[in-house]
């Protein structure tokens, strides 16, 4: 971590030429203190670095001493000096690397190019998790990850269901989906790849045992073939219905927004009464029939038959109770 610390000083030095403790302090992220022993390391370290002394004094380095950015373009440039520090590497214990490589970048860019990025940074941002849902509390990210990268087995305590579980796992690789993370992990009690939700982890203890990663293991490609898998089995009752406007505006609030895409198997077009037929996969047949009814009259069940006589049933029964008559059921 100090040596990222440095390598952004240093690049953070070439970019502002000229700048006090306070301000290079406040820049970093540290305390002013620690950025005197920073700046003390980088002397020790051969950086050339000189101290102009009065008021308006500070650190600056000579004249003429410069790192260049090698194999990048300027729309490359452009692109990473916008991606700025996510607070997601930073919960990967990161944040510092990021902020190194920032500076690193905006010291080797032409003026030109360090504007058009601050204007590109200023326009676009990335907001991982959905609306309506904060990010998990994942209070042991940053030991997981280091041990992702140290290739060291873990023993983990978990919450499963209503008990806690404990498991040795081999941590694979870390994904980020909609503000939760899980970890990715091989099982060596049976020899099984398996995903858990790194917020329902209580304890994570790094048994500094090494793991041989698994030859051609494609972190990505196994979540995309897994998370398909995942949504076919978790999504088993196929419902075709028919969905007014409403309904249709309805399905973000009801499925929540990041569940819509793989909820609604299809939607055709409206026809002349504004009504549209879809096709939705859903968990099981209580969940469906409390999230149709959330989705209020705008929708008709066409199948299956026994969901569209439970709803029918539920639309009895609330009718019945709002108009004073007695519930015939």
């Amino acid at each position: 971590m100090k040596a990222e610390r440095l390598v952004a000083l240093l690049f953070t030095l070439q970019r502002r030429r000229s700048a006090t403790a306070a301000e290079l302090a406040a820049e970093l992220g540290v305390s002013e203190r620690t950025m005197h022993r920073d700046l003390a390391a980088l002397r020790d370290a051969g950086v050339p670095l000189w101290t102009e002394p009065g008021r308006h004094g500070g650190f600056r380095l000579v004249d003429g001493w410069q790192a260049r950015l090698d194999g990048l373009t300027a729309r490359e440039a452009v692109a990473l000096f916008a991606l700025g520090v996510p607070d997601a590497l930073a919960g990967l214990g990161l944040g510092t690397a990021v902020s190194a490589a920032h500076a690193k970048l905006a010291a080797g860019m032409p003026e030109d190019l360090r504007e058009q990025a601050e204007r590109v940074a200023g326009r676009f941002h990335l907001d991982a998790p959905s609306w309506f849902r904060a990010e998990d509390d994942a209070a042991e990210l940053a030991a997981i990850a280091r041990a992702v990268w140290a290739q060291h087995r873990l023993d983990v305590r978990y919450r499963r269901r209503d008990k806690l579980a404990e498991r040795v796992l081999e941590p694979l690789g870390l994904v980020l989906k909609a503000g939760t993370w899980y970890l990715v992990a091989r099982v060596p009690a049976d020899d099984a790849l398996r995903t858990y939700r790194v917020s329902r982890m209580t304890s994570v203890i790094d048994l500094g045992e090494r793991f041989e990663r698994p030859e051609n293991f494609d972190l990505a490609g196994w979540w995309r073939e897994s998370s398909a898998e995942f949504e076919v089995v978790a999504r088993p009752v196929r419902v075709r219905v028919r969905l007014n406007r409403d309904a249709v505006h309805g399905l973000r609030r009801v499925f929540r927004a990041e569940h819509v895409a793989e909820t609604v198997v299809s939607l055709g077009e409206p026809g002349e009464d504004g009504w549209a037929e879809a096709e939705l996969a859903l968990e099981s047949r209580e969940i469906a029939l409390g999230q149709l009814t959330a989705l209020g009259p705008g929708v008709e069940v066409l199948q299956p038959p026994e969901l569209r006589a439970a709803l029918a049933d539920i639309g009895t029964a609330i009718a019945a109770r709002n108009s004073g008559l007695p519930d015939q059921r």
